[in-house]
């Protein structure tokens, strides 16, 4: 499973340095995204997803 980001972002950025995997980058420019491909929801490098504890308009959710 991964993590996702939702329209609702504003684009702070707080979520890029916590990722471990470096699965966040900037979009196009309005909201951040996250590679489901590498972004394995920081199990093996912390307790939980490190993304959603720092983001400030809790914009990111589990993908389906």
């Amino acid at each position: 499973m991964a993590m996702k980001i939702t329209e609702d972002c504003i684009a702070c950025g707080a979520c890029m340095p916590e990722c471990p995997t470096n699965s966040i980058s900037e979009g196009d420019g309005t909201i951040y995204v996250i590679d489901a491909a590498t972004c394995v929801e920081c199990v093996g490098h912390h307790d939980s997803p490190q993304c959603v504890s720092v983001c400030p308009v809790e914009c990111i959710v589990k993908a389906e």
